[in-house]
């Protein structure tokens, strides 16, 4: 059995979804199908997704939603007409939307959610009736009746322990499952979303739920590639990669997958293949325990920007117990998680995303720190790149940092921050966004383009 999932790109149109149901119908084995929502059609064009936010944004400000909810269902009419089904599924839709947008305001995050996860949820219906439209056995399942459950505000959605176990029993089922992405329940039946992109998260549940053989996601790329291919010039193709090096890559900025979408198979030992819907013959990248890491020690490298850095020098520093613990309390009372620390005696570096702060936090962490850890010196610095080097084989490379250092000094660009994790499996730079794609453009040529010329 195989678990495939579909993303925006995949289900955006018509001729799309064609594309879906003629790779589902030519292996048996795919017989769980994960789909997003519609995405984008063409360079410009608005997602599915956003549209509904723009609807739930309408009605919790009480604002007439008539229009915003027009062109919501003019995009699933134009996907409904040129897939030749009839008006039964359009007047689903609508009927579940209209239902929707009558809904509990009390809790505008819950409410948001119930509307954002519509996307998914129609989408579902849809591809399932034009399955089963074209002769084959597909049946729309819920996730509530499927028991995916998931734990309550305010942490981020996950999916409860019970819910494999609930899940696991659509392995028996003998019709193809068509899955909406996205999205779970509560116990109390409260519907909530898992963090943008989640529908990934969705499939990797799902496989691991049934022990799929395989995790297939579908997206509109033919793999995994070293660099982003938008910024290098053809950058080599990955064939096989581990899951601990795609969780670093997605993390620093490769889009191509979420990066909480790994946990599930990986615990369940469940391969994962990026495939293109678009060029289904493609063998994509392979995501597995372990690889043969000799020929390559880097396996790709990522950057991602956004990060703000929280700077705190104290002389004696390093004698203060409880110094580190006392500044993390400061963030976590201000609802900030951090991604690295690097640091010396006397001082050290919080790196967080920039996304979580505020005019009024970054007031109040740094008058906190002051006053509270008599800290020196304390300031916020804002607009970094992380450039992450990605490998299991860099452990065992010596001399790999001197030649990323070499790297650097060729374009000029400063080193604001360097930071590798106890694993070994990746090496994180900090620079000014400014430099990104010159570093990651020279980067690329040290460590990938003289295993091409040899």
């Amino acid at each position: 059995m195989k678990v495939s999932k579909f993303g925006g790109t995949s289900v955006a149109s018509a001729q799309q979804i064609k594309k879906v149901a003629a790779i589902v119908k030519a292996e048996p084995s795919r017989k769980i199908v994960v789909v997003s929502a519609p995405g984008k059609r063409f360079d410009g064009d608005v997602k599915m997704t956003d549209l509904l936010i723009h609807l739930s944004a309408a009605a919790l400000r009480d604002e007439p939603t008539a229009t915003p909810l027009a062109n919501v269902m003019e995009r699933y009419a134009e996907i409904a007409d040129g897939l030749g089904l009839d008006e039964d599924i359009k007047k689903i839709i609508k009927t579940d939307l209209l239902n929707r947008l009558q809904a509990d305001k009390s809790s505008p995050p819950l409410f948001a959610d119930l509307i954002k996860a519509s996307g998914e949820d129609n989408s579902a219906k849809l591809i399932a009736a034009y399955l089963t439209s074209i002769g084959l056995a597909a049946e729309y399942v819920n996730p509530f009746d499927a028991g995916l459950f998931v734990n309550d505000l305010p942490e981020r959605a996950q999916a409860l322990p019970e819910a494999y176990d609930n899940l696991s029993d659509l392995r028996n089922k003998k019709t193809i499952t068509v899955f909406p992405g996205f999205f779970g329940y509560t116990k109390r039946g409260q519907l909530r979303t898992f963090e943008r992109g989640g529908s990934d998260i969705t499939g990797s549940i799902l496989a691991a739920a049934v022990q799929a053989e395989l995790y297939e996601n579908f997206t509109d790329v033919d793999c995994v590639f070293a660099a982003n291919p938008r910024v290098v010039e053809n950058p080599v193709e990955i064939e096989q990669m581990t899951y601990r090096e795609m969780r670093e890559l997605s993390y620093a900025g490769f889009a191509v997958l979420h990066d909480e979408a790994l946990m599930p198979v990986f615990k369940a030992s469940v391969p994962l293949c990026i495939r293109n819907t678009n060029n289904p013959s493609a063998p994509g990248t392979m995501i597995v325990a372990e690889r043969d890491h000799s020929l390559r020690p880097v396996t790709g490298i990522s950057a991602d920007s956004g990060f703000s850095t929280l700077y705190v020098s104290k002389y004696l520093m390093n004698r203060e117990v409880g110094f580190g613990r006392r500044l993390l309390q400061i963030l976590e009372d201000e609802d900030i998680s951090y991604e690295h620390i690097p640091s010396g005696i006397d001082n050290l570096s919080v790196i967080l995303r920039s996304h979580q702060l505020t005019v009024d936090k970054e007031q109040r962490i740094v008058e906190r720190v002051k006053s509270e850890l008599q800290a020196d010196d304390v300031h916020i610095r804002s607009d970094f790149s992380m450039i992450v080097l990605v490998g299991e084989g860099m452990n065992n490379q010596k001399g790999l940092t001197a030649r990323a250092a070499n790297a650097f000094a060729r374009t000029g660009v400063n080193i604001e921050m360097i930071n590798q994790g106890s694993s070994e499996v990746s090496l994180v730079f900090g620079i000014l966004k400014e430099d990104e794609q010159k570093i990651l453009n020279e980067l690329y040529k040290e460590f990938f383009e003289p295993a091409l010329v040899h």
